[in-house]
């Protein structure tokens, strides 16, 4: 079945939470389902932050091949609702509070930051192998994880440096809050609501996503 170009993408992007399935140590071997927060990486990875004292935690630590489902619903009719589910290995991280990643992640979720000040909770990130889309009727089927996106990830300190211009930007007005930025689109927070802002081609230098990026904050000028 065909799937529309980078929708996967662009849907990892527009959705603040997903449900990770692991692998139940007790009972074993059971599926265990939990939501949780997320934020795509650079890369286009989900990345979790959790509790080591968790569940599901510990279940990652005895078995790393895990689910990952999510969904863009609207109302009672889920089946309508674009939804992918990816599978791979989660892997820990020992990002640090400063790291790029940490960053990244609480632009998206900055309440996330009381959890970090623990010193309790660790990130892990989804190195996906396989994903299954459903975009509607006749937009479905699987990719490999490599094929999510082909382009060269966007280096953290470009993406922070786009950030900030975007921040002094005159045309950026009050509620307007830049997430992050990859080649395809950027993501946006507008008056407390996150928004996927797609690009009309991939931006493949920083003169173009410049260009791009003014275009988003015009369109959201009002």
């Amino acid at each position: 079945m065909k799937i529309p170009a980078h929708a996967p993408l662009h849907l990892l992007h527009q959705v603040p939470a997903g449900t990770l399935a692991t692998h139940a140590r007790d009972p074993h071997g059971f599926p265990y389902p939990t939501l949780l927060p997320f934020a795509a990486d650079a890369g286009h990875r989900p990345v979790i932050l959790v509790s080591r004292l968790a569940e599901h935690t510990r279940n990652l630590q005895d078995d790393p091949r895990a689910g990952f489902l999510v969904a863009l619903t609207s109302g009672d009719d889920v089946l309508s609702a674009p939804r992918m589910t990816m599978i791979g290995l989660f892997e820990p991280s020992d990002a640090e509070v400063d790291s790029p990643l940490a960053r990244r992640y609480l632009r998206y979720h900055p309440d996330a930051a009381r959890y970090l000040a623990l010193g309790d909770f660790a990130f892990w990130t989804l190195r996906v192998e396989r994903l299954r889309y459903i975009g509607g009727f006749g937009a479905m089927g699987w990719l490999d994880g490599t094929d999510l996106d082909t382009l060269d990830p966007l280096p953290a300190d470009e993406e922070e440096a786009l950030i900030q211009f975007a921040e002094s930007h005159p045309s950026r007005r009050e509620g307007f809050m830049l997430l992050g930025v990859d080649r395809h689109g950027a993501d946006c927070r507008i008056d407390g609501r996150r928004t996927r802002h797609v690009f009309e081609t991939p931006q493949l230098d920083t003169p173009s996503l410049h260009a791009a990026l003014t275009d988003c904050l015009a369109q959201y000028s009002n």
